[in-house]
């Protein structure tokens, strides 16, 4: 059972990593069913005895469902782990801390309290500054140093960061440097889809 927001705490913003790195395994996803396809299509026509004449007709069925595993393949081991990995990471902004949730399966939760963070900094690639994305530095003393990669709309996630600092209570303690794990059962609250809270 996911335990309930601290008193007083809101959620700010969830949000996940920008999709560009999905534009790939779209890409093969689509393309590789194609060329499959285009490929059987080439050995039943018995294109491939005429390239290779050791090659027979009754090899087809053979070399067609190879074609078909090998699309399949594509697939399961370069576009399915990929969408997951992207699906499965959350990064959210609350009143009091920024939690960024990795994985679906094995699942990774790590937490940084607002009230330890000492600079925020964004960094962008010029591909990212294309479509406002972002690597989001939080700077939390001590030499240490937390990213969120590739964050969409990274300017103004930063913006909410800032704000929720400057909004924290004077008396709120500074809370520790390092970040905490969580086990998917004792994940500190709900997640919600969406923009900022109404106050």
């Amino acid at each position: 059972m996911r335990k309930d927001l601290a008193p007083g705490e809101q959620v700010i913003v969830t949000t996940r990593p920008q999709p560009r790195k999905l534009v790939g395994a779209a890409l093969a996803f689509v393309a590789a069913p194609a060329a499959a396809a285009f490929t059987s299509a080439w050995i039943i026509r018995g294109e491939a005895a005429r390239l290779v004449p050791a090659v027979s007709t009754a090899w087809s069925p053979w070399l067609v469902t190879g074609c078909v595993l090998a699309a399949a393949w594509i697939w399961l081991a370069y576009c399915l782990p990929r969408l997951l990995r992207w699906q499965g990471t959350r990064y959210t902004l609350t009143s009091h801390r920024i939690v960024a949730r990795y994985g679906m399966l094995r699942r990774r939760d790590q937490q940084v309290n607002l009230a330890a963070v000492r600079g925020v900094t964004v960094h962008q690639s010029v591909l990212q500054r294309i479509l406002r994305s972002g690597n989001i530095s939080l700077e939390t003393g001590y030499q240490a140093v937390v990213t969120l990669q590739d964050v969409p709309e990274a300017v103004r996630f930063r913006g909410f960061v800032l704000d929720a600092i400057d909004e924290l209570p004077e008396h709120a303690e500074p809370g520790t440097d390092d970040m905490s794990d969580y086990t998917d059962e004792a994940f500190p609250w709900e997640l919600r889809e969406g923009g900022r809270d109404e106050r």
